[in-house]
């Protein structure tokens, strides 16, 4: 299948300039809201699509990047200086000669569509005069787009290289979008020569039932008459609708329409050559835990299809492999998370569901292994913070299983991650806590335990240090256990009643006190 290789987007949306290089099988974008998974999911779609009339109805100022405006007004705003949005799709090199060339942002030949929105150039003493006139109003009305090859042929939208489709779960239940993705799966699933013949038939069919069935009541009514629409408005594509079980699944929960949807594009359509490319706009909105498993298994079996998936659920990218991940944003460098060993990919994929995708988007975090921890943290972040919050450092606290450390510790030294790890001793500080990580620390990563073999654990060491504290909360009515026996055998609960009750009086250890203070530098 011609896979798509690489995104080079320039002036498009958020992106001054862009470069994505791609897998042929599974992409995953990740990255916080607003940085641009979803302009590379509508670059890909416009690109491929060739639709002037979809471009139109966007807007070339909604396309163009607002930064690229703004400096052309503020400068000399020569005719040459006006702003070009490219987007060029590098494709899998094949036998279509029409698709080869070096028209494209780096020069290298190869196959490849360009999408371009620029000044018309007949229209430069009309766009001098407007400035002149306005030298504030930008002339975006004499721009215009044209699709082309990197040979430099025209790219229509009937004869599209890659079939493709993008599914986006905030308009899946849109009757546009609807008969968008209807149209397109009928296309894939009949032959051209079938679905003239269909289209064909199905139009006669119409003018069949004008003609007998509509016949004696137009015969009362002359001169005028009753006919049905046969206009590109109202034919076979327009009117198809795809049902399961008899029923429409436009009739469906944005859910079930997400999988059916999903599914049914990735049927094997082999008298067609299949679906190319699977674009997905969040498929985790709308759908239960158990449909989004299913859905996982379904997009990890697909190899025919190449995958576009743009996603903020942890569950989703680390079991489609965080390898195949692609990183948006300010501070990281897409495509990094492919350096990730086997092993850490691997245990990411099986362990239960986690936070990985919380923190590869962190910039600060701090790692705790219980439950205890997590519950008190936040409360003893603010008293060793001068009030601020963890948040508000823009410092993340996630509980993971101390046998995790050395997994989270690799992904973030990918992509920079300060990290402070808070664990216990388990009653060897030197072997558990020190040579343990000797080779898996980084210059912005830390272990911080309690250096105190005999305070193996947060609750010995936070019952140490805060006797009165707890004593006074639980000792009455104990008989077998003691109060640090019983902080053991119940870490959770004991640490919530510590946090509603005694949250004034509490006392970081200093081990968690000195994780603070360096997470904060």
């Amino acid at each position: 299948m011609p896979s798509i290789k690489k995104l080079i987007l320039q002036n498009f949306k958020k992106f001054d300039a862009l470069t994505l290089d791609f897998d042929s099988g599974t992409n995953v974008l990740i990255g916080d809201n607003e940085t641009g998974k979803s302009s590379v999911l509508l670059a890909l779609d416009l690109s491929l699509t060739a639709s002037r009339s979809r471009v139109e109805a966007i807007g070339y100022e909604a396309l163009i990047t607002q930064s690229a405006v703004h400096d052309f007004l503020k400068g000399s705003k020569r005719i040459d200086l006006l702003p070009k949005l490219i987007v060029d799709v590098f494709l899998e090199e094949g036998k279509e000669e029409g698709l080869y060339g070096t028209q494209n942002l780096i020069g290298t030949m190869t196959d490849g569509l360009r999408m371009k929105i620029a000044p018309v150039d007949e229209y430069h003493p009309a766009i001098v005069q407007v400035l002149k006139e306005d030298p504030q109003n930008f002339p975006f009305e004499y721009y215009t787009v044209t699709f082309s090859t990197f040979s430099g042929g025209p790219h229509t939208s009937f004869k599209r290289p890659v079939k493709h489709l993008l599914l986006d779960s905030s308009r899946i239940d849109s009757e546009y979008a609807s008969r968008e993705y209807t149209r397109t799966v009928f296309s894939f699933n009949a032959a051209v020569a079938e679905r003239y013949q269909l289209e064909n038939l199905y139009r006669r069919g119409k003018e069949g039932f004008r003609d007998d069935k509509l016949s004696g009541l137009n015969a009362k009514l002359t001169p005028y008459q009753f006919g049905l629409r046969t206009s590109i408005r109202s034919n076979l594509e327009t009117d198809l609708i795809i049902t399961k079980d008899g029923i429409p699944i436009e009739h469906r929960g944005k859910g079930e329409q997400c999988f059916i949807k999903t599914q049914f594009a990735l049927r094997k359509h082999e008298a067609q050559g299949g679906l190319n490319a699977l674009l997905l706009e969040e498929p985790e909105n709308h759908l239960s835990h158990t449909n989004m498993k299913k859905l996982v298994e379904q997009l990890s079996n697909t190899k025919e299809t190449q995958l576009f998936i743009a996603t903020h659920s942890s569950h989703i990218c680390s079991r489609l492999d965080l390898r195949h991940a692609l990183l948006l944003g300010t501070d990281q460098k897409s495509g990094r998370l492919k350096a990730l060993s086997d092993g850490t990919s691997n245990f990411f994929m099986k362990a239960p569901d986690n936070n990985v995708l919380e923190f590869a988007l962190s910039k600060k975090v701090m790692l705790v292994e219980g439950d205890a921890e997590f519950i008190l943290i936040e409360e003893l972040y603010k008293k060793y913070a001068d009030g601020k919050s963890p948040q508000a450092d823009e410092v993340h606290i996630i509980s993971i299983g101390g046998t995790s450390f050395k997994r989270y510790l690799e992904l973030a030294k990918l992509l920079g991650i300060k990290v402070a790890a808070i664990r216990d001793n388990d009653k060897n500080y030197k072997q558990n806590c020190v040579e343990n990580y000797k080779d898996c620390l980084y210059e912005n990563s830390k272990i911080f335990a309690d250096a105190e073999n005999a305070r193996s654990t947060f609750e010995i060491s936070f019952y140490e240090d805060n006797q009165a504290a707890c004593d006074d909360l639980f000792e009455a009515g104990r008989k077998t256990l003691t109060v640090q026996e019983y902080m053991l055998k119940n870490k959770a609960d004991a640490a919530f009643e510590l946090l509603m009750k005694k949250a004034s009086d509490l006392v970081a250890p200093k081990y968690i006190q000195e994780a603070i203070a360096w997470i904060r530098e």
